[in-house]
């Protein structure tokens, strides 16, 4: 029971107090640009999270197995965009043959998900906390599913702030950026939540 509470405040956490995006700002490049359309944000923000799944289920066993056995932490960072690159062919080649329309709308930005920062800081991060491989697989699950809520809840501000009247110096990045910060904000307060939720 205790280890189940220990599980629910990793996945909490890494979804609103840790959240990839928004407060450690990780993977912003897909973050602004795959936003502007909620249906693409929720099929990038998919794509994302089984990468981070996939990748965290690859490299915890090579960093415990091979890389600590043999004293080749080193290579830790090498290795884990080696493997992060190699799942990110795979979910192209796979949307490419079974969504087509989603592949078309990712365009660019599904082949950075081999350079998204936030799918290599989870896999990094997941060894640096001392997780157990089950506490690294439900640290890359919220870290998903906290990208996917940072990008459906950013896909509906953009989608606002398109409809709204804004002054010509602020239109288009500007905006956008002040948007992302104040989104950013908003998700300090839920600080001290998790740890009241599960005492």
């Amino acid at each position: 029971m205790e280890y189940a509470k220990e599980l629910m405040i990793i996945l909490f956490s890494a979804i609103l107090v840790n959240n990839f995006v928004l407060a450690k700002f990780l993977g912003i490049c897909p973050f602004l640009g795959v936003s502007k359309k909620l249906d693409s944000a929720v099929g990038m923000s998919l794509a994302v999270t089984f990468v981070m799944l996939m990748a965290t289920a690859v490299t915890y066993p090579i960093q415990v197995y091979l890389l600590d056995k043999n004293n080749l932490g080193y290579m830790q960072t090498v290795v884990f965009i080696l493997v992060i690159a190699a799942l990110v062919q795979l979910v192209e080649m796979v949307l490419r043959k079974f969504i087509p329309a989603l592949h078309k709308s990712l365009g660019i930005y599904l082949p950075l998900i081999t350079t998204n920062c936030a799918v290599l800081g989870v896999t990094v991060l997941n060894i640096r906390e001392g997780y157990t491989f089950a506490e690294s697989m439900i640290n890359s699950l919220g870290g998903g599913l906290g990208f996917m809520l940072a990008m459906v809840l950013f896909a509906g501000v953009r989608s606002r702030i398109e409809n709204s009247k804004i002054s010509k110096s602020f239109q288009g990045l500007p905006i956008t950026l002040i948007a992302a910060s104040i989104v950013s904000m908003s998700f300090m307060g839920f600080g001290g939540l998790i740890e009241g939720l599960f005492k």
